[in-house]
């Protein structure tokens, strides 16, 4: 890994593209010069930041699952306090009416919460996932650009021609001389 400060991975790969447009030319070339050692640094570093941006993505999904879970058993203690506490109240349905309306507005919060986590954690993939995007198919137009100016033409001189046609109409007529 290189010694540079660690940064986000779009920030590492902005930096590879920047590293790849303001490479020297070489002379007489479509070519640039780019340090390979520094180059692949800087991909190291996105590589490496790759996962640890799908591990917080995947903590947020599993805190929101856990919060939900936490929900439902605190929910489902509820209700079951207020079941028992109504058969002791048989005459007071009332209470047992209130108990289940709190219960059900704890597990319809709960639900809620979740849902909004879930959005917020499906937002911030789906945000960090189209940055990506953005980065990468920029790299791929630098990347394909580069290899159009890399490719060359090679048009073949008027006596190069020349001599390709006699040499094949030379082989041809070869057989009638046996």
């Amino acid at each position: 890994m290189s010694e540079q400060p660690e940064f986000d991975t779009e920030a590492l790969l902005l930096r590879m593209r920047e590293l790849v447009e303001t490479a020297r030319p070489m002379p007489l070339s479509a070519s640039v010069l780019i340090s390979r050692d520094e180059f692949a640094d800087l991909l190291d570093d996105a590589l490496h930041g790759l996962p640890e941006e799908l591990r917080r993505a995947r903590w947020l999904l599993k805190e929101r699952e856990e919060f939900l879970a936490q929900a439902r058993r605190d929910a489902e203690d509820l209700v079951e306090a207020a079941r028992t506490r109504a058969e002791h109240m048989v005459e007071r349905t009332e209470v047992v009416r209130e108990a289940n309306r709190v219960a059900q507005g704890r597990v319809d919060d709960a639900e809620a919460r979740a849902r909004a986590l879930r959005h917020e954690a499906e937002d911030y993939i789906d945000q960090k996932l189209a940055g990506f995007e953005v980065v990468l198919t920029r790299t791929m137009q630098a990347v394909q650009h580069g290899r159009e100016r890399l490719s060359v033409h090679i048009e073949p001189e008027d006596g190069d021609e020349a001599e390709t046609e006699d040499e094949e109409t030379a082989g041809f007529f070869d057989q009638d001389e046996m």
